[in-house]
């Protein structure tokens, strides 16, 4: 069984990059959290066990909220005092990872990182009952969301520390707050999070704290969880991403992969649509034709699922197959106009389990198409070079199996 060695710093940094998405490109909040948790960790002196703990939590803290693209938005607004509202995409957050088990372990930091210290909040904790780890990021997530990017750091620096000097013993863990308050003595600490390049930097550190052996079913089981999240986000998509990544596989199949291969192709699947948590819901929920500037915001997705996938290290082949899904073979698609000769068979089958989906399954302006009207437009696809005309045939010769898979997600079975 195939297994990867991956920096476990690197691969949820890479997942996170999914949460920092937008229209206008990446944000680093999330980043920029879990630097200021690590400035506070050292301070603290936490173990390096909890400093890393805490570290890939912040990374992943707003992971409940992926799904929305307008909450992800507000949750950026330092608007005081926060709504009773902000606590829901922490909740749905803990549920996402305490069903991983490689992630399992970051859950009730996540689920409680909006929580006050002086209590009432929703899940009954307060003071040293809310775990540490939630406390840091509590104050970490403030702080890196008031801190205005526009603005010198060292022109703020003041009035945020008593901002949060006076939330002490409230808000905030006092004892965090004692940390913040030797941290910002210090001019570096500003600068770093004011400089966009530090992050590479300090990410490099990372790579101190060594590899982690995934194995294959593991990594699947994590492109499982951010497939929901994938799916959740339009009625368009609820089922698309398990179903891309079955039919890839059967298809993978028919074209003799080997386990391994067609265990890749099962998470490239899941995970093909990823960038798409840069799409606005409107966007992707309208039911008419695209204009050219929504269309130019579409074609955005497969670009962030590659280079997301690519910076986990070691899934080279399943950035490509998943990314490279709007290529064609005449070598107009997007986003990087890859030739023929460029597309490997990996990345020629998800193309066509994409288009077969996307046709056979119902959306909420059409019923889903039938075999005769799909076949003719994938086999037209395929005569004008945008697909693989033998791959077409393939799954056509397994069609019963392919349209059961998407009849079973739709309930119909």
């Amino acid at each position: 069984m195939q297994s990867f060695h991956i920096n476990p710093v690197w691969l949820i940094r890479s997942l996170s990059l999914a949460l920092e998405l937008t229209v206008d490109g990446l944000n680093t909040h999330h980043w920029r959290t879990g630097i200021i948790c690590q400035y506070l960790s050292g301070v603290m002196q936490l173990s390096l066990s909890d400093k890393q703990t805490l570290f890939m939590a912040a990374l992943l803290h707003d992971i409940g909220a992926a799904s929305d693209f307008n909450e992800r938005r507000t949750l950026l607004n330092p608007a005081w005092p926060a709504p009773r509202s902000i606590y829901n995409h922490a909740e749905e957050g803990w549920r996402l990872l305490d069903n991983s088990h490689c992630f399992r372990h970051l859950a009730l930091a996540v689920r409680h990182h909006h929580d006050r210290w002086a209590g009432g909040n929703p899940s009954g904790a307060a003071g040293e009952t809310i775990p540490l780890a939630s406390r840091i990021i509590h104050v970490a997530d403030n702080l890196e969301i008031r801190l205005d990017r526009l603005r010198p750091a060292l022109k703020q620096c003041d009035d945020l520390s008593r901002h949060f000097l006076n939330l002490a013993g409230q808000e905030y863990d006092p004892a965090v707050i004692e940390a913040l308050e030797q941290t910002a003595r210090k001019d570096s600490f500003w600068l770093d999070l004011a400089n966009p390049g530090y992050a590479e930097h300090f990410f490099k550190d990372m790579e101190s704290w060594g590899l982690a052996h995934y194995t294959a079913g593991e990594m699947l089981n994590i492109a499982e969880m951010f497939a929901g999240l994938i799916d959740r986000m339009s009625v368009f998509t609820a089922h698309h991403s398990r179903s891309v990544s079955k039919v890839a596989t059967l298809v993978a199949a028919q074209c003799s992969f080997s386990d391994s291969e067609l265990t890749l192709m099962k998470t490239a699947g899941l995970l093909h649509d990823l960038g798409k948590l840069a799409i606005p819901r409107e966007i992707l929920e309208k039911p008419g034709k695209l204009t050219s500037e929504e269309m130019q915001l579409m074609r955005q997705h497969t670009y962030y699922t590659y280079r997301i996938l690519q910076y986990i290290g070691q899934m080279e082949t399943a950035a490509q197959w998943g990314a490279f899904h709007h290529e064609t073979l005449d070598g107009a698609g997007y986003p990087f106009r890859l030739e023929a000769q460029e597309l490997d068979l990996g990345s020629r089958i998800m193309a066509v389990a994409d288009i077969f989906v996307a046709l056979a399954e119902s959306r909420p302006y059409r019923e889903r198409l039938e075999r005769a009207e799909v076949e003719k437009i994938m086999r037209g696809m395929a005569e004008k070079r945008k697909i693989d005309l033998r791959l077409v045939g393939v799954l056509f010769d397994v069609y019963a199996q392919a349209d059961e898979i998407i009849l079973g997600a739709e309930g119909h079975a």
